[in-house]
């Protein structure tokens, strides 16, 4: 199913992914940050963030500890453990791959206003993609959690930030979930996406997908 990038009068995009290959940075950090405290709850919520990309840290971790960590005291395990994964998280996003077609993809839309809605912690992302010299493609803002994605798409589109024809171009299944909730339309870049069955999923829900973001420049 061949998408027309240049009908949109907006652009959104979700980060990791999709703009950096950061997927396997925000997995294994998650592992990393719980390893010391349960290896079995380490593995658990490896498991449980690929299966639910596109959600907050916030909301793993408060997963992982009611299930595996109740014996401890919650606040300040929460706050190490979050510790320990933003700091992974942050030397991972300033080192891992650009999307290549970035540069191209905003040559072809210029016409289109751009902005990001993200799982990721929002004050990090504006912070790596200002030190990686991205902030500039996006003109209408780099948005994430706390704020969950339905959040962010309603109160932009409420603001005006998201308007006319839009897209939103993603690599979960949330991330379909939620823009499609919103109203937008949505493409599935398979790239670097860590959903296994997004093949099934994409043709179950007549879901456009393209293997990389390059085949959405015309």
């Amino acid at each position: 199913m061949k998408v027309d990038i240049t009908k949109y009068d907006t652009i959104a995009f979700d980060c990791d992914g999709v703009i950096l290959d950061s997927n396997k940075v925000k997995t294994d950090a998650f592992y990393h940050a719980m390893e010391p405290l349960s290896k079995e709850a380490a593995i658990a919520i490896r498991d449980y963030h690929v299966k639910n990309g596109g959600i907050s840290r916030f909301k793993k971790f408060e997963w992982a500890i009611k299930q595996y960590l109740n014996d401890l005291e919650y606040q300040p395990t929460y706050e190490r453990l979050l510790d320990s994964y933003a700091k992974e998280v942050e030397s991972g996003l300033l080192n891992c791959q650009i999307n290549p077609a970035l540069d191209a993809l905003k040559e072809s839309t210029q016409h289109a206003n751009w902005l990001v809605v993200s799982g990721g912690a929002q004050v990090e992302l504006r912070d790596v993609f200002e030190r990686r010299n991205l902030t500039q493609f996006f003109s209408e803002g780099i948005y994430g959690s706390p704020d969950s994605k339905d959040v962010i798409f309603s109160r932009e589109l409420s603001l005006g930030t998201i308007s006319g024809k839009s897209l939103f171009i993603g690599d979960s299944k949330y991330d379909y979930i939620s823009s499609n909730r919103a109203g937008l339309d949505f493409v599935f870049v398979s790239e670097w996406t860590e959903v296994q069955d997004w093949r099934e999923f994409c043709c179950e829900n007549n879901i456009p997908s393209v293997d990389s973001l390059s085949e959405l420049i015309i």
